[in-house]
């Protein structure tokens, strides 16, 4: 299996990042793992705001989406994602959400830039299925 350069996960919940985190880590999957804590901060993190050490920002190869966070939920995510000027044909969004909600699920299929939505938590299979899918 191909080692992504980024995974992004767009999470305001920091337990599930940690678990998400510890399951990246264990695969090895890739060469870094960034985390956003809301919408907002991916897209500060995308559009090239994002004050890193190093000074630069990795393209995410993947990102994790979540539904429900404050500020910038995921679907305002994808609405401010959609107006970025950057490459974006090489980045796969998946939505990973704890949401029961159907039209959740169908709103998602409906956005072309949604390449799959999954529940949480992520496991290894799930992510084997995603990596196998998608790259």
């Amino acid at each position: 299996m191909k080692k992504l350069n980024c995974i992004l996960l767009v999470d305001d919940d920091i337990s599930t990042n940690f678990l998400h985190k510890k399951i990246l880590q264990k695969a090895e999957v890739a060469e870094e793992i960034l985390v956003a804590l809301n919408g907002k901060e991916a897209i500060d993190y995308l559009a090239g705001n994002y004050e890193k050490s190093a000074g630069e920002n990795p393209q995410p190869d993947l990102i994790l989406l979540d539904i429900n966070m404050p500020l910038m939920d995921g679907w305002e995510f994808l609405n401010e994602y959609k107006n970025l000027e950057m490459k974006k044909d090489a980045i796969i969004i998946v939505m990973l959400t704890t949401s029961l909600n159907p039209d959740d699920r169908l709103r998602a299929e409906t956005i072309p830039e949604i390449s799959g939505f999954q529940s949480k938590p992520l496991s290894f299979d799930m992510l084997t299925d995603i990596l196998e899918d998608h790259f």
